[in-house]
């Protein structure tokens, strides 16, 4: 009776650009700020990744919700994971996305997550920059070169001129291979930080990686300054979080119990009245994200089920227009 689109990774990529994604997630982040979309906090599976048992160095993750402006509903079950699958020279992030109408209930399509998930990152620190700082130009500082890090670059450079990327991993082949497949995307030019230190010196700093180390210092972010840590863990130190003039995250209760505010949380020394407000409520206009030049913000955008569902289903609208994927009626 009703069949259900089949889209793989590659027809993904075909159906979006990193500007289709950009735009989904300000509408989405305007309706979480208006309260037309639905986002539970996520359910995660340790399998490994800090759990001693099973012993599989990943997680999985489970993100339904709801999306007014587009009137849809859906479930992202996406996860990392290092040990075999790094072995197996295979991309970190694993992930599916699956669509329903709700209005009925039946599966609307089944497609690959993970290149959605990469781009809808890199947008969502983009759209907050777009409300959080005053400049056209910036200086920005990454570390992490991997496919984060070459997203977050791609959806940065589509709102602001990027005068200067000051870039560290450590890996140096990965800082040089992010040098040469940023070349045409950076307005500006490429320096590969020998020091961590080195990459903070920047206007807008961004973490993407997966290291368990407080390495970003409070003294390093300059008043104004604005930093985005993205992993799993805390990235930098309980200093600057403390100090911060502006907390701003995408989900309160998700922001609370992973990620950077995770620690503090469970210690009682940051709650939920230390967050100024959620970068839907900015986008909205219901609160400002910024009183003046000078304050230094943090901003933790962790990643919500309703911007995978956005964009999933931009990229299956197309796909109907286009006849692109295959089809299965599993019921």
């Amino acid at each position: 009776m009703f069949s259900t689109r089949l889209l793989s990774q590659e027809e993904v990529r075909e159906l979006i650009s990193m500007k289709d994604v950009i735009e989904a997630v300000e509408k989405t982040f305007r309706g979480m700020g208006e309260e037309t979309v639905v986002n539970p906090t996520k359910v995660g599976l340790d399998l490994g990744e800090t759990a001693s048992f099973p012993p599989y160095e990943g997680f999985m993750n489970a993100m339904p919700a709801y999306v007014g402006w587009l009137d849809s509903a859906g479930i992202k079950w996406a996860g990392g994971f290092l040990g075999e699958r790094k072995k197996k020279g295979l991309p970190y992030i694993t992930s599916l996305i699956l669509l329903i109408d709700p209005k009925i209930g039946n599966f609307r399509a089944v497609m690959d997550g993970a290149h959605i998930t990469n781009l809808r990152t890199g947008a969502q620190t983009a759209v907050a920059l777009k409300y959080l700082y005053p400049k056209k130009n910036l200086r920005l500082g990454l570390f992490g070169a991997g496919m984060q890090g070459h997203t977050q670059t791609m959806a940065i450079s589509e709102l602001f001129h990027i005068d200067e990327v000051r870039v560290f991993d450590i890996f140096p082949e990965a800082s040089r291979k992010y040098a040469e497949d940023m070349k045409d995307t950076v307005q500006g030019k490429i320096v590969i930080a020998n020091d961590p230190e080195e990459a903070a010196d920047a206007d807008v700093v961004v973490c993407v990686t997966q290291s368990k180390d407080k390495y970003v210092k409070n003294a390093w972010i300059k008043p104004g300054g604005i930093l985005f840590p993205m992993g799993s863990y805390q990235e930098c130190e309980d200093e600057f979080i403390l100090k911060a003039d502006r907390i701003i995250v995408d989900h309160v209760g998700q922001c609370l119990h992973r990620g950077a505010l995770k620690e503090l949380s469970e210690a009682g020394k940051i709650t939920e009245k230390n967050i100024h407000a959620t970068i839907g409520e900015v986008v909205a206009g219901k609160k400002k994200g910024r009183e003046s030049q000078s304050e230094r913000i943090l901003c933790i955008p962790i990643g919500t089920g309703a911007m995978d569902i956005a964009v999933a289903t931009v990229a299956l609208k197309r796909a109907d227009e286009k006849g692109m994927g295959g089809n299965y009626e599993f019921a």
